[in-house]
């Protein structure tokens, strides 16, 4: 049986915890001042992993909360997965040395195929996908550029190089709290032929049962929901445990 995971979401910005709305750096809420705290509340709720944006380094191209981000993993017991300006194999390496479990790759895989081929050979199992999807083309650089590659195409050929680990968002749910797009992450993973996490408008606790039912979804990351209150993540945890 598949085993589903919820995700809860910490996204980065000045050391703080924000959401932003359908990825615009330019309307971004700021939800916890101490990102650490956030992470212990979250694995006290029962979270078995955390995801992790620097958004900051998403926008720089290279890591600005990595400190930040290895406190999280020196002082909370729970798996962190971190995705945001890792263009390098030391940066991949500094994460996974420093008790990161899983680093997120997105713009690097098409703007750098060499470093995500040569990512994915040696650490397959530590590497997660992220497929950032604006207007049904993969988006790259933080979400602020879209190129011209389509989703499928993208996974298919990563798959190729060892890839295991898929998160789709869509970019025009994402913060918006309006239900995650599970048609598109389905068809993803149909095309693909192996289970993708979706992200990005994860909204009700009953959307969360629909999607732990899903074969072909494998986990859910949630953002704003749980930061509006609108989903308790301990009632979620328990909902799809069952």
């Amino acid at each position: 049986m598949l085993m589903f995971t919820l995700y809860p979401a910490i996204d980065l910005i000045d050391g703080k915890c924000v959401r932003l709305f359908q990825g615009d750096y330019g309307q971004s809420t700021v939800y916890g001042e101490e990102p650490v705290e956030v992470a212990k509340s979250f694995y006290e709720q029962g979270a078995e992993w955390l995801h992790v944006v620097d958004l900051d380094g998403a926008k720089a191209g290279h890591p600005v909360n990595q400190n930040l981000i290895a406190k999280m993993a020196a002082e909370v017991p729970i798996n962190i997965e971190v995705g945001g300006g890792v263009r390098t194999i030391e940066t991949l390496e500094n994460y996974l040395n420093r008790g990161i479990k899983r680093v997120i790759l997105g713009s690097s895989a098409i703007s750098n195929p060499e470093f995500c081929k040569q990512a994915l050979h040696r650490f397959p199992e530590s590497i997660a996908i992220g497929i950032d999807v604006k207007k049904e083309k993969v988006a790259v650089r933080g979400w602020l550029e879209v190129s011209e590659l389509n989703a499928a195409d993208l996974a298919k050929q990563l798959i190729r190089e060892g890839a295991r680990h898929f998160i789709y968002t869509d970019i025009s749910r994402d913060g918006a709290l309006q239900g995650a797009n599970v048609a598109a992450a389905e068809q993803l993973a149909l095309e693909i032929g192996m289970p993708v996490v979706v992200s990005g408008g994860v909204t009700t606790l009953s959307e969360i049962k629909q999607l732990a039912a899903d074969r072909n979804i494998s986990g859910a990351i949630i953002g704003k929901a749980l930061y509006t209150k609108q989903i308790v993540l301990s009632d979620a945890i328990r909902a799809v445990k069952r």
